[in-house]
Parts: C-alpha cells; sequence; structure tokens
C-alpha cells in the first residue's frame, strides 16, 4: 500500500472541497485534531453546570475535545457548512411579534438537518474512497458526524477557516452571516490544513442584549439553562417560571441572537428544497397547533427535527406561548380543552397559562 506524496494530498484537499460543493455545501475546510484551549473552556463550562440537563455533553469525557480519542487513527477533519435561511418562510421578526402564532426557528421549518447532511457527507466519504482506491494509495477511515457525537463542532469548524465563534457561541461567517448547519468527516488522511478564522465581532453585544432570558451571561460564554432553545428542546421536566414569559411566542427553539446579529445582513438564502417550510409551521396559530392530536403530531413532524420533543413537550410548549398571547375567549377554550389532559406536565403549563389569563382580566 502506498502512501500519498504531500502534492496528491495537496491535490486531493482541492477536490475534496470542489466535489464538497457540488454536493451542496457552501463551504468546505480541513483542520487538525488540537483543541487544547477549547478543552478547557468545555472543562470549566461543565463545571459550572452551565450544560443543564445534558448529560450527554460530560458523558464522554476527553473524547469530545480529542478525536483521535473517539475515533482512533483520525489526523485531520474535513467541516462543511450548509445554509438554511428559507426564504420562503414568513418573516421571522413579523412572526415573532404576532403573539398568537407559533415561532418555531428556522433550522426546524423543513426537514430534518441531520439527515439532509449525513447522507451528503457520506457521498463526500465515498467519493474520496473512490479516487483513493483507485490507484491503492492509501487505506483510507472516515466517519461522518452531523451533530450527532461527542466532538466540538463549532472550534474544529473555526480552526478549519468556516467562521469564528461569535458572542453568543454560534459560528459566523463574514460573507454568510450563521444561518448554516454545520458538518464533519472525522479522516485518517494527512491531508494540508487551512488557516483558522479570525474573529470579527468585535465591541458588538447585540446578541447579548437582546437575549429574551439573558442566557449569554458573558461574551462567549452562554448559561444553557437559561436558553430557551434548551428550555424548548433539551429540557424534559417542567420549564421554570421565571422564563415562561421571556418565551413569548417561540414555540421550538429561538432566533433571536441571530436574528439581530448584524453580520446575517450578508446571509444567503438556501437553494435546498429540503429546508422548505411544512406542514405551515412558520404560519400556524398557537391555538390550531394545540389542537394537535398525538397522531398529527407525529404525522405532521415525521422526518423532521421537531419530532425528537415528543408530543408531551410540543404542548408543554404550547401551553407556555398560549399563556403569553393577548387573552381572548378563544386562548382560554383552547387551554380549557387541556386542562384534564393526562399528562401532569402538560397539566401544569395549562394552569399557568389559565392563571395568567386570570391575573390579567382582574387588572384589565
Amino acid at each position: 500500500m502506498q502512501h500519498l506524496s504531500a502534492i496528491q494530498l495537496q491535490s486531493l484537499a482541492a477536490d475534496i472541497k470542489r466535489w464538497g460543493r457540488e454536493l451542496g455545501f457552501q463551504q468546505v475546510g480541513i483542520s487538525d485534531v488540537q483543541l487544547t484551549e477549547d478543552e478547557q473552556h468545555l472543562v470549566k463550562w461543565l463545571e459550572q453546570s452551565f450544560h443543564g440537563d445534558m448529560e450527554y455533553m460530560q458523558r464522554h469525557g476527553t473524547k469530545r475535545s480529542r478525536p483521535a480519542e473517539m475515533i482512533p487513527g483520525t489526523l485531520r477533519v474535513i467541516s462543511v457548512r450548509m445554509d438554511y435561511w428559507p426564504v420562503t418562510a414568513r418573516n421571522a421578526h413579523d412572526a415573532l411579534e404576532d403573539q398568537t402564532h407559533g415561532y418555531v426557528a428556522r433550522y426546524a421549518l423543513g426537514r430534518d438537518y441531520h439527515k439532509v447532511l449525513r447522507s451528503k457527507l457520506a457521498a463526500l466519504g465515498e467519493r474520496i474512497n473512490t479516487e483513493i482506491n483507485q490507484g491503492e494509495l492509501h487505506q483510507h477511515q472516515y466517519r461522518a458526524f452531523v451533530d450527532s457525537g461527542p466532538i466540538l463542532e463549532k472550534a474544529l469548524a473555526r480552526n478549519a477557516g468556516l467562521g469564528w465563534i461569535g458572542k453568543h457561541t454560534n459560528l459566523i461567517n463574514r460573507d454568510a452571516g450563521s444561518w448554516f448547519f454545520l458538518g464533519e468527516l472525522l479522516t485518517n488522511l494527512p491531508l494540508p490544513t487551512d488557516p483558522a478564522a479570525t474573529n470579527h465581532c468585535g465591541t458588538c453585544t447585540a446578541c447579548i442584549e437582546v437575549c429574551p432570558t439573558r442566557a449569554i451571561v458573558a461574551p462567549y460564554k452562554l448559561d444553557a439553562r437559561r436558553c430557551i432553545s434548551y428550555l424548548t428542546i433539551e429540557l424534559r421536566t417542567s420549564i421554570p417560571e421565571e422564563f415562561r414569559t421571556a418565551i413569548g411566542n417561540r414555540i421550538y427553539g429561538c432566533d433571536d441572537c441571530q436574528l439581530f446579529c448584524p453580520w446575517n445582513k450578508f446571509a444567503t438564502p438556501t437553494d435546498e428544497s429540503d429546508f422548505t417550510p411544512r406542514h405551515r409551521l412558520d404560519s400556524s396559530s398557537l391555538i390550531e397547533l394545540f389542537a394537535w392530536g398525538e397522531d398529527d403530531f407525529l404525522n405532521r413532524t415525521q422526518g423532521s427535527a421537531i419530532r425528537r420533543i415528543g408530543y408531551e413537550c410540543w404542548l408543554r410548549n404550547i401551553a407556555v406561548a398560549l399563556g403569553n398571547a393577548p387573552t381572548s375567549d378563544a386562548i382560554i377554550a383552547a387551554l380549557n380543552n387541556r386542562v384534564n389532559h393526562p399528562s401532569v406536565l402538560v397539566r401544569e403549563h395549562v394552569d399557568w397559562a389559565l392563571r395568567k389569563h386570570s391575573a390579567h382580566h382582574a387588572t384589565s
């Protein structure tokens, strides 16, 4: 078995980037596996319990920041990014202001991104295999990840030149903002690496100031326990009352820190049809969504990232949003229809919402 020469590796790296773009990725970059500083940041973040109930964040120990420990033989990480801003969706700012409608994070309006990116990454890995195997030049081993394995994907993407980690802890690209997904191929190929991206947040604190629950407790430091995305997606128990009003009409995730980031004026709408909104999730009323039965939920979230929270948390989230909606007979009636729901979790949040409307009615 021959080994690839430096010139062959350089040529292969260029081919990989071209193949990635042909598959629909907007950018491909290559980094090594050194994440020493990021590992220290992760350890401190976990020590402060900022991960909340996401115990999987600490389950794998240092493997999360040491790719070569998780997949032995890993020498490089090929990082990709793919735009997802859905141009056909209802205007996000208008959707947030309309408190009678549910707001779903823009990334979750269409098909589950895990499925979309994973299939494309698999195709990229096989394309590399085909090229290498033709000349029997290297025993290629790789593994694809799409927000599904214990790796520090944003740090790796930064090191691959795809963008910098902003003060809200999302990756930002100078030419494309932050409305994109990330994916990785861990490989044993000693490919040439790209220069890391530099930070361009400057003195801007827009994301920190706009966060409804003040989850960005300091620049580059997110307390997930306060984050609406965590509260409506990761948390499976009762949403702390102190955050419920601030959640507004956000029933799945939150985009505020990105919506108000000035770099997103450069964002490019996606042309990926899989990310087109499904089942009017960008423009449905809270009452309509709250009326879904469990079969409706399962049918209308098939192939969607939303499916993972389950029907019970779906109703929990909408109950909170209904509690924050303008008081009306229709809102009260919708809540009363669920007041005897078999789930203790749902009933608790319905009761809170009804109490909130009662308090509003008493003072109006």
